[in-house]
């Protein structure tokens, strides 16, 4: 288990600033409906970089009140416009822990950050069993208890379903509508999450990008190493490349690649 109760362990001091700002801020704001403050994604699992998403989770006692929500909406305006480019990086979700404890209400819509952006939207992007397996093996304690004292364990068959339906959704929304990853950030991102989802199901645990996208590479036909390199090049300075249309090449082999992974996940899953 890679866990850590170290405050703000993150070695950019930078990040662990921006950090501490945010967890205190969300603090007073919240009060007593404050439970605990998390890492997840790639700065949990120990395989990050300059160009990672900081991927938090805050747990809260109940519904957060408008008022609540208004204040947090001030607030992540405000740490957005700081001077620091890891400011605007921050991405993560507000759970009920009714809603975190276990993976049954994942219909739920939470307030929510998106990577680059500065005001919550509601939305299911953290609501998932990936989610709750990755705090649950990995996750990071910047303020509060431990992950596994609020989430139930899930079983690996649950893991890997939800891996499996969510590759056969998003998969076919890509091929009707390959648009949708017309830009280099989508379209390296697109290859990316489905080398790591097929190694999830593969594995039975949630791993980073890096080690999914090495793993493919290996595991994979070979055919598909080039594109999955160059879809690791397409990461620095997301906010410029979701801007850049993606190389027409390498558009369509990645819904060649969507496909061929739709194909043989099934193989893959235990």
């Amino acid at each position: 288990m890679n866990k850590s109760s170290t405050t703000y362990p993150i070695p950019y001091p930078e990040l662990n600033a921006v950090l501490r700002e945010f967890v205190e801020s969300v603090q007073t704001i919240l009060g007593d409906t404050f439970i605990a403050a998390w890492l997840q994604g790639s700065f949990a699992v120990g395989d990050f970089d300059q160009h990672s998403d900081v991927d938090f989770i805050i747990a809260v006692e109940d519904e957060l009140s408008e008022d609540q929500v208004h204040a947090l909406q001030v607030m992540h305006a405000r740490i957005f416009s700081l001077d620091c480019a890891w400011a605007q990086c921050l991405e993560g979700s507000y759970f009920p822990k009714d809603v975190l404890r276990g993976y049954s209400q994942r219909e739920v819509k939470l307030w929510y950050l998106d990577n680059g952006h500065r005001s919550l939207i509601l939305d299911g992007h953290c609501n998932t069993v990936v989610v709750r397996s990755m705090l649950l093996e990995h996750g990071i304690v910047l303020a509060g208890p431990d992950p596994t004292s609020l989430i139930d364990p899930i079983p690996v068959s649950v893991l890997r379903q939800e891996v499996l339906e969510t590759m056969h959704a998003w998969g076919n929304q890509i091929l009707a509508d390959p648009e949708q990853i017309n830009n280099r950030f989508y379209q390296g991102f697109a290859v990316l999450h489905y080398c790591r989802a097929l190694h999830t199901l593969y594995a039975g645990f949630v791993a980073s990008k890096r080690l999914g996208a090495e793993w493919a590479k290996a595991a994979l036909d070979p055919a598909w190493a080039g594109l999955i390199d160059r879809a690791w090049d397409t990461r620095p300075n997301p906010s410029l490349s979701v801007r850049q249309p993606a190389d027409p090449q390498d558009l369509k082999s990645t819904l060649e690649f969507i496909r061929y992974t739709m194909k043989v996940r099934s193989q893959y899953a235990g």
